[in-house]
């Protein structure tokens, strides 16, 4: 009886560590589509602004929060220790010049991101986005001289062959954008490319994501400001009507924490599933924020435009399916086949993004 007694409490004790265990998942994944969905809609209402024509500026900014929250967060891990865990971070010259290649194709993936997000909105976003595990394998290639296995490319025939049937019904639809399609697949190669210089300056940060997105954004707010300049934007910015209102800055410090915010929410997710699940995460929300939007614009979409997200979206499940294989079976070789497939083995999904 009391054997009996002691096996049912165990198991009670089982379901109920599970339960909790599912439930913690759920609200990370929760968490992470709201603060990702979130934020893609922001920066469409901020870059959507016709009064001020000014993406560059509002990147800026986004950075310049980013920083700000860095030091903050670290301020709050030095009062309370156990409650928040943040890194101490001083500045260093050397570090910031080691990060400096990393920083540039970081301006060009954040840029061209919002750029892209512009142009062809909320909607197209997904497919105007989709060619980074297209760039990733042909980076692979040409700069770790990295082959791809058959299946891998498949999958990635069916991303391109889902991109060019969505061009070609935006086109029919009329409201294809040729700039932000442009934007969008500069966007895609500096996602693969951002990828690659990150694992690179890892070193220079110890290891630290959060080290590294300081250092990141420091080095992008003093690369904008020439940039600014050079793209006429102070002007612009300067004769802004609503530069004197707080909901503008409400608004775009909001943009700010949320870009901040994607990267604690996608360290969250992987922590608490797993790579490969944050990856089907991430484009099942794909999916959702592209659904969402359609309704909200009141959109009439055809079955060919819903089929080409589906190709891209499904055609990236499938590839980070067959790459979550290799990377089982890669373990049973040597470390430096392993470590090479490991630098461009998942499509990242950047802030700003």
């Amino acid at each position: 009886m009391a054997l009996s007694g002691s096996e049912t409490m165990n198991q009670d004790e089982h379901e109920d560590s599970f339960i909790l265990r599912a439930l913690r998942i759920a609200v990370v994944v929760a968490l992470y589509w709201f603060v990702s969905i979130t934020m893609v809609f922001l920066n469409n209402y901020l870059l959507d602004n016709r009064e001020l024509d000014a993406p560059l500026f509002v990147t800026f900014y986004q950075c310049v929060v980013t920083v700000g929250l860095c030091w903050l967060m670290q301020l709050f891990a030095k009062l309370c220790p156990g409650v928040v865990d943040f890194p101490s971070v001083r500045f260093d010259v050397k570090t910031s010049r080691e990060v400096l290649p990393l920083s540039i194709v970081f301006i060009g993936m954040i840029t061209f991101n919002n750029m892209c997000l512009k142009y062809v909105g909320v909607a197209f976003y997904t497919i105007g986005r989709s060619l980074s595990t297209v760039f990733n394998v042909l980076l692979s290639f040409i700069i770790l001289k990295q082959t791809t296995s058959f299946q891998a490319l498949i999958c990635c025939g069916i991303i391109l062959g889902g991109f060019w049937l969505g061009v070609d019904q935006e086109g029919l639809a009329g409201s294809l954008s040729w700039s932000g399609v442009f934007f969008g697949v500069l966007a895609s190669a500096f996602v693969s490319l951002n990828a690659i210089y990150t694992k690179k300056v890892m070193p220079a940060v110890d290891g630290s994501i959060w080290k590294l997105s300081f250092y990141n954004n420091i080095n992008a707010c003093i690369l904008f400001l020439p940039l600014i300049l050079v793209f006429g934007e102070v002007g612009k910015v300067a004769s802004f009507s609503g530069l004197t209102n707080l909901r503008f800055w409400g608004m775009m410090t909001l943009g700010g924490v949320f870009g901040f915010g994607i990267g604690y929410v996608t360290g969250l997710q992987i922590k608490f599933t797993s790579p490969l699940t944050h990856n089907v995460s991430g484009t099942a929300k794909a999916c959702a924020q592209t659904v969402i939007a359609v309704v909200y614009n009141s959109s009439s979409k055809s079955l060919l435009w819903w089929t080409s997200n589906m190709m891209v979206l499904g055609g990236s499940s499938a590839y980070t399916w067959v790459k979550s294989r290799e990377m089982q079976k890669s373990t049973h070789r040597g470390p430096q086949d392993s470590a090479k497939e490991k630098l461009l083995s998942g499509e990242k999904e950047n802030s700003g993004v």
